[in-house]
């Protein structure tokens, strides 16, 4: 059995398991009990009331935080010659589109997100069995296939996110870094969380949202009360 040490076992006497806290609590507490020597992500898990095994109770959508995730993306534009230039202007790390297609059979994958056309999805496609495992596909619905290829790529470089329920009905997202001061991550985790309810399913019966948790790298769960973070 793993033992705990001593800066474990001080960051669990701070959170009370029996406490549902509220926004602002939890993005202050997460800051005191991240002691990391690196900037430790902020993340909040959302467990909702849905089936994501059937098409209508499917939650996916995109949020703009409003401070960001607090780490450089790289973004990836797969893009015909014309467009080349757009991209560049707006901020991709890589810009092109057979060579990259080529890099990526191969394995490649140094990248955050991949930005692309609708013209090119036919080769895009093609490398669903190297992209999809890694959450790298380009998607219409998250605006990275677009004709608006600058747009796409500013605004992923401004802290636009996608996010979408995984098998067991939670959603996963970063929403800053321990850095950030408590009240940039509970703006871009009220942000997030505002986001979801917006996109709860007609076909979702009961409570939808049933519970949120907020830690950073290593650190113990904070619960927080699904009724009063809008509140907050």
């Amino acid at each position: 059995m793993a033992t705990l040490t001593k800066k474990r076992k001080e960051a669990l006497s701070k959170v009370d398991n029996d406490k549902l806290y509220t926004l602002n609590e939890a993005s202050s507490l997460v800051k005191e009990l991240s002691t990391t020597k690196f900037d430790a992500s902020v993340d909040l898990s959302v467990r909702l009331g849905v089936d994501p095994r059937k098409a209508n109770q499917m939650v996916r959508g995109t949020v703009t935080l409003p401070h960001g995730v607090g780490k450089t993306v790289k973004v990836l534009a797969l893009v015909t010659a014309d467009k080349e230039a757009e991209a560049k202007e707006a901020g991709a790390d890589y810009v092109g589109l057979d060579e990259y297609v080529e890099k990526i059979k191969g394995g490649w994958t140094d990248v955050d997100v991949i930005v692309t056309m609708p013209s090119v999805m036919g080769k895009v496609g093609a490398l669903g069995r190297v992209l999809g495992p890694r959450g790298l596909m380009p998607n219409p619905k998250s605006g990275t296939v677009t004709m608006d290829v600058a747009k796409a790529v500013s605004d992923v470089k401004g802290g636009k996110i996608d996010f979408k329920v995984d098998k067991f009905g939670i959603i996963h997202a970063s929403v800053g870094r321990a850095s950030f001061d408590a009240d940039k991550i509970k703006e871009n985790a009220a942000e997030m969380l505002q986001t979801i309810v917006k996109l709860k399913p007609v076909a979702s019966k009961g409570v939808y949202m049933k519970s949120i948790c907020m830690s950073g790298t290593m650190t113990p769960g904070i619960h927080i009360d699904p009724k009063r973070f809008i509140e907050d």
